[in-house]
């Protein structure tokens, strides 16, 4: 394995996106070969990792992956010099394990592999305070290492020497401090980070926080710092370890990707080529209808509330819709699954037209938020996606169903066991769901 290490901090909103977007550019200017990854569901920072690196960001989730999995995708760094993982929200924030193999939570991923954290603390508002929130989350897992810190958002000189004095006396390092700057931030929207794709000026962004980071950081150190353990597993499991374990649902699979769908996990796609199919990209924004060959047409999820009056006067796309469902499949995860329905309203009141191919209507009028973990088990066919199997995924959207009459497509729960009201539909076939496909479950 690849010495590596995780990006994680006490809780979301702390900076660690931008300190790692600057590390990941930062390394990458010194000549480094650094593989990302993400930990949790994120489907959005991938897209930034990989600008940032210029290598694919893959995510790793112990809830919804087997271990066979999450060990094959960690091989994505063995040709690296060294990985780097960002966290999600704070370190040891997962789900109940009730049913599933891990947590869900950063911790899980820095442990299994051996990953030292380095903790990024924001530490506006307090000093040597910040210490001990370190020394508590250094000392929580004795399966998780704490490397050190690096401290954010710091007001002054003054402050940062009291808050390294802190960090001193209570036996954690500090890898740098970045003075607090108004500027180094991503825009965000309802789902997160503004997606890659919608910032003409993204790599000098990143260049900009390679060069804050540089500055402030000790790269040397952090380079040091990177460790791994023995990837888990016997050497016959291991070399029996593969993305492709995930069946694709069809051998040519027509993928819409624009800025209005573009919610792909990127092992996903790696999967299905791996297992042998071939990937056609298209854009509904662009008014393109489906490749004509294509053996299913797959919309993944993104912003089309957000593109809905353009969406409803692209014919083209419409039209290729109706010609490919009337003898083969099409699949949408949440946005797509709304650019299916009969209509979508916006956050405005207006209702826009969609493909018409379920009755599915949707609504942003009135926003409530659907979050969290699911597993599915298919009481209709998804293309070779045969009725009962079981599929683990994650659902993040405001939408609200106004009418959905169609008959269900899956038994959905959550990572409770509780079972889900939105379970998806299938008419003909056509089919959608609110959730993203992470990977089959055994």
């Amino acid at each position: 394995m690849t010495p590596g290490l995780m990006i994680a901090a006490p809780a979301s909103g702390t900076g660690k996106t931008t300190v790692m977007l600057g590390l990941l550019r930062a390394l990458r200017d010194l000549g480094v070969a650094v593989q990302p990854f993400k930990s949790g569901p994120d489907y959005i920072d991938p897209a930034f990792h990989r600008a940032a690196s210029g290598r694919p960001s893959f995510n790793l989730d112990s809830w919804a992956m087997a271990p066979s999995l999450l060990d094959a995708l960690s091989a994505r760094g063995d040709d690296a010099d060294m990985v780097l993982a960002e966290g999600s929200m704070g370190l040891f924030d997962g789900v109940a394990r009730a049913g599933a193999i891990g947590s869900g939570a950063s911790a899980d991923i820095a442990a299994r592999f051996g990953w030292p954290v380095v903790l990024v603390i924001d530490v506006s508002g307090q000093a040597q305070s910040a210490a001990a929130t370190a020394l508590g989350f250094a000392r929580f897992d004795p399966a998780v290492r704490v490397a050190g810190v690096i401290l954010n958002r710091v007001a002054s000189p003054r402050h940062e020497r009291l808050a390294r004095a802190g960090m001193e006396a209570a036996g954690i390092r500090v890898f740098g401090a970045l003075p607090r700057r108004g500027d180094l931030h991503l825009p965000e929207r309802h789902l997160g980070l503004v997606q890659a794709v919608e910032h003409p000026d993204l790599d000098a962004k990143i260049a900009g926080y390679a060069a804050f980071l540089a500055e402030h950081v000790d790269l040397a150190a952090l380079r040091d710092a990177a460790a791994w353990s023995a990837r888990p597993g016997t050497e016959a499991e291991r070399a029996a370890a593969s993305v492709s374990n995930i069946v694709p649902p069809a051998q040519r699979i027509a993928l819409a990707r624009d800025a209005a769908f573009s919610f792909t996990y990127p092992h996903l796609i790696d999967a299905w080529r791996e297992a042998g199919a071939e990937i056609v990209p298209f854009s509904p924004l662009a008014d393109e209808a489906p490749d004509l060959r294509a053996d299913l047409v797959w919309l993944p999820g993104g912003y089309p509330e957000l593109h809905a009056g353009r969406l409803a006067a692209c014919e083209r796309f419409r039209a290729g819709l109706h010609a490919h469902a009337a003898d083969r499949p099409i699949h949408g995860e949440c946005g797509g699954y709304m650019a299916l329905g009969e209509g979508l309203i916006d956050a405005d009141g207006v209702r826009h037209r969609m493909a018409g191919l379920l009755g599915l209507v949707t609504s942003y009028a009135s926003r409530r938020m659907h979050l969290g973990y699911r597993r599915a088990v298919l009481a209709a066919p998804v293309g070779a996606l045969a009725v009962g199997t079981h599929l683990a995924g994650h659902e993040f959207h405001y939408s609200t169903i106004i009418e959905q009459p169609d008959p269900a497509l899956a038994h959905v729960t959550d990572a409770d066991g509780n079972a889900i009201a939105d379970t998806g539909s299938w008419r003909g076939r056509v089919s959608g769901t609110f959730f993203h496909l992470i990977a089959a479950v055994a």
